[in-house]
Formats: structure tokens, C-alpha cells, sequence
């Protein structure tokens, strides 16, 4: 399927049939929001795939996005609540790794770019975090789209009651985002058969 074509496809999805997302399939999803562009390529983030359905009907109690449910998977994006040395000389690592290099030959990279970041507050980091892990959101909505696959962000949730019950204060991360992954139930979604409303281009775009 042609891009543009698989963007005016996609919808926000209401109601999911009982479809389940193939193991391939997913996989490509995963590895294009594992591609996502990110700030000094650090990735400041997690997925956590969740398909056990007696932990997303825990994790649905205090939301009222019954994609949660419903959907065949549901990826839960959690950014980092800080940045430390650790997860800085940890990244350098595998920088050296990757690209067979000396980890002294990064030694001005991490000096005058990622040392910057434990300059911030904890906070500040964290909401930088989360507009990468964003980044990763558009990317992942896009691959499925392409791949046919039905998605939808969900922002309303209680991300307290999610990191608890994915442990994810202990992993030094915070949930941020959902998105849920399927096929639409067209007979029963009232949205799916809408045509889709964007500003005109003239009126979106300028040109200077």
C-alpha cells in the first residue's frame, strides 16, 4: 500500500474485531518504532507489549478506553524518569559497540552533548523523554497503518494505576502513551466508515 494512501486509511479505532496481529507482523510495528529518529539517538524510553488479558482487564479499571481491552495488543510507551551517568556511559557503550570504536574516541560526545542533559532537572528530562517517545508513538501509528493494521493513541488513562501494575517505578520509567493494535470492527465502530476531516492543505501549510 502506497503511504499516503495507508495515512487516509488509518482512523483513531473505536471497536476492535477479535482479529489477532500475526507475530511477523507485530515484529515490523516493533522494529519501526525501534527506528524512530530520537534525540542523540539515545531512544529515552521503553515499549512494554501487553497481551495477557487478565492484566489489561487490571490494567482498563481506571480508563475509559475499552481499546485496552479489546484491541489484539497493546503497547504501553514509558519514558525515563531521569538521566544519569549510568545511563549515559551505558549508552556510550553501545555506541563503541555498534560501530566497533574505542569508547575513548566518544569522549567529546558525551562531554558536550550528553553530559548536558545531567545539567536539567529530573523533570525536565522527563518531559524531554516523552516528546521523544512521541516521536516513536507517529512512527508506530505509521507502520501499522502500511502493515494494515488498525491503531490507536490513548493519552486518557491513569498512568499511576499502569506503573504500578507494570512495575515500571522500579524500572525508572513512567508510562506516557498507549497505542492499541488490531483489526477495526467496522459494523459496530461508527467512526470507521467517516470520511476524514483535515484542514486543506492552503490553509495548513505556508510557504515563506
Amino acid at each position: 500500500m502506497e503511504l499516503i494512501e495507508a495515512l487516509e486509511w488509518r482512523y483513531a479505532t473505536k471497536k476492535y474485531s477479535n482479529k489477532k496481529v500475526s507475530d511477523d507482523i507485530l515484529e515490523r510495528i516493533l522494529k519501526a518504532i525501534n527506528l524512530s529518529a530520537s534525540s542523540f539517538g539515545i531512544q529515552p524510553y521503553k515499549i512494554f507489549v501487553i497481551e495477557n488479558p487478565d492484566l489489561r482487564k487490571k490494567l482498563s479499571a481506571d480508563t475509559f478506553n475499552l481499546q485496552v481491552i479489546q484491541a489484539s495488543h497493546l503497547l504501553v510507551f514509558a519514558a525515563f524518569d531521569s538521566i544519569n551517568q549510568e545511563t549515559i556511559d551505558t549508552y556510550i557503550e553501545l555506541i563503541a559497540k555498534e560501530r566497533e570504536l574505542p569508547v575513548e574516541s566518544l569522549a567529546l560526545f558525551k562531554e558536550k552533548a550528553l553530559n548536558g542533559l545531567l545539567l536539567k532537572s529530573d523533570e525536565e528530562n522527563f518531559i524531554w523523554a516523552t516528546k521523544q517517545a512521541y516521536i516513536a508513538l507517529g512512527n508506530g501509528m505509521i507502520a501499522a497503518a502500511v502493515e494494515r493494521v488498525d491503531a490507536t493513541p490513548m493519552e486518557g488513562f491513569n498512568a499511576a494505576h499502569f506503573d504500578e501494575l507494570l512495575g515500571l517505578k522500579e524500572k525508572g520509567l513512567r508510562s506516557v502513551v498507549l497505542l492499541s493494535l488490531g483489526y477495526r470492527d467496522e459494523e459496530n465502530d461508527p467512526y470507521a466508515k467517516l470520511k476524514k476531516v483535515r484542514w486543506p492543505m492552503d490553509r495548513f501549510v505556508t510557504t515563506l
